[in-house]
């Protein structure tokens, strides 16, 4: 029989661990992508941590709070995590929501209001931004570049009252804008972000890609595609709490897609969770 001093430090030291893991978890806030399930992973404390080590503390019941690119949806009930059922995808886990959300982008279990700014989307052909693409693209070795943007979201990204731009701007040349398996001379896609930095317009790639040679194949090991990807802003939310506004890109090829969190950072927006599943 154990000594009651004994008994007495096992007890605390129990007591100590259960309040540690309640902490945990209640400090653990999961994010989804709203439309396919997808766990990007979670923010706790104010850092990503990955899917697979945020699974083990969700529980079946988990209340998320949906969001689109401009509005908050409502709550839906999240599952348990678990792998797919079918290739190709077998290391992501999927959260079941309830109800599914129908127009959601990102779901967020989370206290704060991850919306504090609304993003307003903008008229995609103002001569302004059009140049800007053109004069970004030509900094990169795409001369004659026919500018087409996706979309244009105005918001201000870190409270401090000077609104940014985000542009969306993909051409591949395809007709019906499919993302093609090779990609051809003077394409490209990417996500742009201008703001005003000590007094001067700033413009900086988020993500992309910049084709301005056509892909070729150079060796017999070399695939015979480049498989480019199409970038585009699907998300401008506070996943942190920190009041700063994250950057949702989701970006697709012709057989798979990927969805990258990155931070709010005046110099450098580093990804923070990415999921993505394809062949």
């Amino acid at each position: 029989m154990l000594k009651p001093t004994v008994e007495r430090t096992l007890v605390v030291a129990t007591a100590s661990l259960i309040c540690a893991e309640a902490s945990l978890a209640g400090d653990l806030h999961p994010i989804v992508e709203a439309k396919s399930g997808y766990l990007f992973g979670a923010i706790s404390n104010g850092k990503p941590i990955k899917a697979a080590q945020t699974a083990k503390s969700l529980s079946d019941e988990t209340t998320y709070r949906v969001y689109g690119l401009t509005q908050a949806l409502g709550n839906a009930k999240g599952g348990k995590p678990e792998p797919p059922e079918a290739a190709p995808c077998e290391e992501i886990l999927l959260v079941p929501l309830s109800p599914k959300p129908e127009k959601g982008v990102i779901a967020i279990a989370a206290a704060w209001n991850a919306l504090p700014r609304t993003p307003k989307v903008i008229d995609t052909t103002q001569k302004a931004y059009v140049d800007a693409v053109r004069d970004f693209l030509k900094t990169k070795g795409i001369e004659q570049a026919k500018v087409m943007i996706d979309n244009i979201v105005r918001v201000d990204l870190d409270g401090d009252g000077e609104e940014e731009v985000l542009i969306s701007a993909t051409n591949y040349l395809s007709k019906d804008g499919s993302v093609p398996m090779r990609s051809p001379a003077g394409t490209y896609s990417m996500v742009l972000l201008r703001r005003v930095v000590s007094g001067k317009v700033e413009t900086r790639m988020i993500a992309g890609e910049l084709h301005p040679k056509a892909y070729s194949r150079k060796g017999p090991d070399d695939a015979s595609f480049d498989a480019p990807n199409a970038y585009k802003v699907i998300a401008v939310l506070d996943l942190d709490g920190d009041g700063k506004m994250e950057i949702v890109v989701g970006s697709n090829y012709y057989e798979g897609e990927e969805i990258t969190i990155y931070s709010c950072d005046p110099k450098n927006n580093q990804p923070l969770l990415s999921v993505a599943c394809g062949a």
